[in-house]
């Protein structure tokens, strides 16, 4: 029985179509140069570090072996040796100059972004992606497209499951990409194995990094830093796409960004209807808000307040506060600014659902314009 697990564990370890997809146990040698130099690199070291072990401890279990006492051996009586001495520090010394030249050279080629044909911030903050590109006129930000019901295990999981984005990186192929990689908040990592790039993140500070892909394709990854209780529920997806449909992606992207701001002006001089503005709040709601203050709006105490039936959802004298928090976020607390985040139309349909929603009926409604007052600091 012994015999057959064993046999069964080594055909699990050993199969190779297994060890590409189930049971990873190497490092993936990625789809861009760099990438395949770091998987290059790692084999080297691990390849230097194996021939080390079997050398050191060959000679050490066949001293063990052959100078055993049932042997007969006598332990000799003899004190240090300069020439010895001078070996086994010498021979350490060699190898690691050997493995450092090309370790020197890759971290190099990685630590140089310049001449970049692209240049992408991206920002990290509580539990999303913001990307912005340089002289494009586009940003955006993108979040976790995952449903709850499958997280809740309400509905079967999708193949990539918690690695899916309402809003992915576009990118062209064969093209330098230079990434300044910052954070809003707490330290993040931005971190795509395909591309062999994870930097972290940090509030006041722009790390940079880059890549060059050479394949159009879907490359996923993830935060690579504990950043909160959905540091698991912050995805990347980056979509290489050839320089023409990088180009349509990028036309279309443009225009639509430009219609969205147009129409948002056009919302200042209107009055929407309750109806639709809880329809667009509890959508909203649900999927940016529902997450701390819970689904039916009780919170979670001690952490995130609650908004049904208590505090400034319900006071009609606290309105412009509860406009000016959801729009500006609260400083040395873990509420965002969402006034970036959201258009002018989503913000006045989430605060409106929250004032009229789990039984609170103020009966107000909040309008674009006075979102956008508060912005501008009326």
């Amino acid at each position: 029985m012994i015999r057959k697990l064993i046999g069964s564990s080594g055909l699990i370890i050993f199969s190779s179509s297994l060890q590409g997809e189930t049971i990873q146990l190497n490092m993936t040698p990625g789809v861009t140069a760099i990438s395949q130099d770091v998987f290059g690199l790692h084999m080297t070291i691990l390849y230097i570090c194996i021939a080390i072990g079997v050398v050191v401890f060959g000679a050490m279990f066949w001293s063990i072996f052959h100078h055993r006492k049932s042997k007969g051996a006598i332990a000799a009586s003899f004190h240090e040796s300069t020439k010895v001495e001078i070996i086994w520090t010498l021979i350490p010394f060699i190898i690691l100059i050997v493995m450092a030249i090309p370790a020197t050279k890759t971290l190099i080629a990685m630590e140089d972004p310049s001449k970049s044909d692209l240049t992408i911030q991206v920002t990290g903050s509580q539990w999303k992606w913001h990307y912005r590109y340089f002289d494009q006129e586009v940003e955006f930000y993108s979040h976790l497209a995952t449903s709850a019901a499958q997280i809740d295990n309400l509905r079967p999981k999708r193949a990539n499951y918690l690695l899916e984005v309402d809003y992915p990186l576009v990118v062209p192929i064969d093209k330098k990409i230079r990434f300044l990689i910052t954070s809003q908040d707490v330290i993040h990592s931005w971190w795509v194995p395909a591309f062999a790039v994870k930097k972290d993140a940090n509030p006041g500070f722009i790390n940079e990094a880059w890549t060059r892909i050479d394949k159009p394709g879907i490359y996923r990854g993830q935060c690579a830093e504990l950043c909160g209780k959905d540091h698991g529920f912050m995805p990347i997806v980056v979509i290489a796409k050839t320089q023409v449909e990088y180009d349509q992606w990028l036309q279309q992207t443009q225009a639509s960004q430009r219609q969205a701001r147009e129409q948002e002006q056009q919302l200042l001089d209107m009055t929407m209807p309750m109806d639709e503005l809880m329809t667009l709040g509890e959508k909203t709601y649900n999927s940016r808000c529902a997450m701390c203050h819970q689904a039916n709006g009780e919170g979670i105490p001690g952490a995130f307040p609650a908004l049904a039936a208590e505090g400034m959802s319900i006071d009609p004298k606290r309105r412009i506060e509860h406009i000016k928090i959801v729009v500006h976020g609260s400083t040395g607390t873990a509420m965002q600014a969402f006034g970036p985040q959201l258009s002018l139309k989503e913000l006045a349909a989430v605060i409106t659902y929250e004032r009229n929603a789990w039984g609170n009926h103020t009966g107000e409604t909040v309008q674009a314009a006075d979102v956008q007052a508060i912005k501008n600091g009326q």
